[in-house]
């Protein structure tokens, strides 16, 4: 019997296959078929302080400041008793899961004020939440804001944060990030137990009949996974931090890859949209298979094997790939040289 279990953020997890944020989790169903598939941990979909504001102003507007000259128009739009806010809804769909999962549930969380990370950090393991993703999602397009200041940003909110909350807190990094391996390192001795490797900064596209910049969804490609895959396996011994990998992850070989690059976890998201939920109990399948047929006797055994520091050639992770890549290339047959 293949012992599939892992650690991740100090929870004991039966496989390392974990749904990441998404629309799955709006559904208490396609949650629990999640579960029944092989999930090991659901995260949740993002709340968003931008939403809320951007809620509660129009409530304000709509409710609150109809009357100002007018003193007649309260009965206009009356104030329901019954209103349901926008986190409301998220805090509820929190507890719901809760109830109904017997798998833990991490919490996503993107703030825009200090405050708001913090407050809604709180209200967040108030409502059950077993761990909190921070998903920053920070585009550094302030020519006047350094690099060391966009670190500073994520460790001024992780160390406010975890001064308020004792559940344990992964920062989800994206790959911009000129230093990865010594952020990691500054955020782990600010108080974080894990980093999430890459966040997707969706890119906006350009409509060349009107010239309005758009918002524009792409769901990963199997491309994204070998950027994850690579620093992980830098990583991977040189912090304690819990190493979680996100974006590409559409086939098992490039899981089993990123495990043994060191992650303890694999999120799943655009393969559980674009080929079912079904898709998670064939990976969890076939990787149990291969690990059977490789004579593995646990993802334990395999984790990390093939990292930097246990690569048959370590200096394969860098700039000597680069090389040996150019100097083998070679034009497709047929084309012209």
């Amino acid at each position: 019997m293949i012992d599939l279990t892992t650690n991740y953020l100090g929870l004991t997890l039966k496989n390392p296959l974990v749904p990441s944020a998404s629309p799955l989790s709006h559904d208490l169903n396609n949650a629990k078929k999640l579960e029944d598939a092989g999930a090991s941990a659901l995260v949740m979909y993002s709340l968003f302080e931008e939403k809320i504001n951007a809620e509660h102003n129009e409530v304000s507007r709509f409710f609150y400041q109809q009357a100002i000259g007018h003193g007649e128009a309260n009965s206009f739009h009356p104030m329901p008793n019954n209103l349901q806010t926008y986190q409301d809804r998220y805090f509820e769909q929190l507890q719901k899961l809760k109830a109904t999962l017997s798998i833990p549930v991490i919490a996503s969380l993107n703030g825009t004020s200090m405050s708001g990370w913090v407050d809604y950090g709180r209200q967040l393991e108030q409502a059950g939440a077993d761990a909190l993703e921070l998903n920053i999602y920070h585009i550094a397009a302030n020519i006047e804001e350094s690099s060391e200041m966009v670190e500073n940003r994520y460790l001024d909110i992780l160390r406010e944060l975890k001064s308020s909350v004792t559940i344990p807190i992964t920062m989800k990094l994206s790959a911009q990030f000129s230093s990865p391996i010594h952020f990691a390192k500054r955020l782990e001795l600010a108080g974080a137990r894990g980093i999430t490797i890459f966040n997707r900064f969706y890119q906006p596209d350009i409509d060349l009949e009107t010239l309005e910049v758009l918002p524009k969804l792409e769901l990963s490609t199997e491309a994204e996974a070998l950027l994850r895959i690579r620093w992980t396996g830098l990583l991977y011994g040189r912090t304690q931090l819990s190493l979680a990998v996100t974006g590409g992850f559409h086939q098992t070989p490039d899981i089993l890859k990123a495990l043994l690059a060191g992650a303890d976890v694999v999120h799943l998201c655009s393969a559980l949209l674009k080929n079912g939920i079904g898709r998670l109990s064939e990976m969890l399948s076939e990787l149990e298979e291969w690990l059977l047929e490789h004579e593995y006797t646990s993802v334990r055994q395999l984790k990390g094997s093939v990292s930097q520091q246990n690569a048959i050639d370590p200096s394969a992770y860098e700039r000597s790939n680069y090389v040996q890549i150019m100097d083998n290339y070679s034009s497709p047959t047929g084309v012209l040289r």
